[in-house]
């Protein structure tokens, strides 16, 4: 038998793994020896083999491997996460290649299309690990949207539900207003951009004098709920304890707080505070318990919450942007330099845990125990009480069993 000079790994590499797969080399069932698991950290469904998969799925590979040339009963357990806004994004660039728009499909007619599509082109990253002769038990593999695991998280949010580790409250998230979700931080880009200071008069009720701020943003005025300057800044001695002024267009009055947050250096070193759209301005709101108002609908446009300022109702955030500043005695408007500001942010309002489980949640868990309902069916989906006013809540987005529906 001649042996080759040069190592050919399209002549050697397919051939044995077909015989390893074959012959379920790596298939695993419970028996009397010492079992050693391994459940794979689940890629993307939509993710494609990069250096840093190929570290750590190589390091379980070694371990596995070990463990069952030990004698132990070696499992390796494959899978894949959902990717839920990843795989949307896929999902409706294909519908609309078909003329379909997703807004026309139900949510369950949008889950067929998921589903066909994880099938026919998701997955690619597991077909890479079998490239690579991984030793995976591939009659295990698992995806986080199918049925037992779904069923499991669902139980788990009921029971950590019960026991009073899941409650509501006011958080703030990155909002995509084009997929009408929240992202995580790590889903944002953050990025520096120049824009424009506008100068704004906010009048000190009572009285004829005015506190100019300067914003980036003067679209959020219908949602300001206070000002805020620096104790230490000298300019704003003159305001008394507890001065109130009145917010442009809206005419609503505001307290003025003090906070050594404030930038001196920045603008004109008074802040207007927007408890519903900024990070900070939220810490802020926190501190000093100021109100929350939303006045963002969730495409971007801006809603009907603000008491004010109809002619913007509609507008998006940028074309709202240039359109307050007549009307506000904006003062001149001068090339300024963006704060580092992510993607927008949404407040989510939630209340406090109040009883045991909501009845419809008991329901619907008892329903999915019985018919295996997908969270967020038809007649299925929670619909709990909410408090009344600017903190109203909106149920896809709070952290409560089955409220927070993962998006495709």
């Amino acid at each position: 038998m001649q042996i080759a000079d040069k190592y050919s790994p399209q002549e050697i590499e397919q051939k044995w793994y077909d015989y390893w797969i074959d012959n379920r080399l790596f298939h695993s069932e419970p028996d009397g020896r010492e079992p050693y698991t391994i459940v794979i950290p689940p890629p993307n469904v939509t993710g494609m083999l990069h250096m840093g998969h190929m570290l750590n799925n190589t390091l379980q590979d070694v371990l596995i491997r070990r463990a069952r040339m030990s004698g132990k009963n070696a499992c390796w357990v494959p899978g894949m996460d959902h990717a839920s806004i990843a795989t949307e994004a896929k999902v409706v660039a294909m519908l609309h290649e078909k003329g379909i728009e997703k807004s026309s499909l139900t949510r369950e007619e949008f889950l067929e299309y998921a589903w066909e599509w994880k099938e026919k082109y998701g997955g690619m990253i597991l077909r890479q690990l079998r490239k690579l002769g991984a030793s995976c038990d591939w009659e295990r593999t698992c995806f986080t949207m199918d049925e037992p695991r779904t069923e499991s998280v669902i139980k788990v949010f009921c029971d950590l539900y019960e026991k009073g580790k899941i409650y509501r409250g006011v958080r703030m998230v990155n909002w995509d207003p084009a997929a009408q979700t929240a992202l995580s931080d790590e889903e944002v880009v953050f990025k520096e951009s120049h824009g424009k200071l506008y100068y704004l008069r906010y009048m000190v009720e009572g009285s004829d004098k005015a506190v100019i701020v300067a914003t980036t943003r003067p679209e959020t005025i219908l949602g300001d709920t206070a000002l805020c300057v620096n104790p230490n800044d000298p300019r704003y001695g003159w305001l008394p304890a507890g001065a109130r002024v009145i917010v442009p267009l809206v005419n609503r009055a505001i307290p003025v707080i003090r906070d050594e947050y404030v930038d001196i250096e920045f603008g004109t070193g008074a802040l207007k505070v927007t408890p519903a759209h900024d990070v900070n301005d939220y810490m802020l709101g926190e501190k000093y318990n100021l109100e929350v108002i939303d006045i963002f609908n969730d495409d971007g446009t801006i809603n009907e919450q603000p008491r004010a300022g109809r002619g913007l109702l509609g507008r998006r955030e940028e074309e709202g942007r240039d359109a307050p500043a007549p009307a506000a005695a904006a003062q001149a408007r001068h090339p300024g330099r963006n704060r580092l500001r992510p993607g927008r942010r949404r407040p989510v309002h939630r209340q406090p845990r109040h009883g045991r489980l909501p009845q419809e949640l008991r329901r619907l868990h008892a329903h999915h125990h019985t018919q295996h309902a997908h969270p967020g069916a038809p007649g299925c989906r929670p619909r709990p009480r909410y408090g009344q006013g600017p903190h109203r809540a909106r149920g896809r987005r709070l952290a409560h069993p089955l409220d927070r529906q993962e998006r495709l």
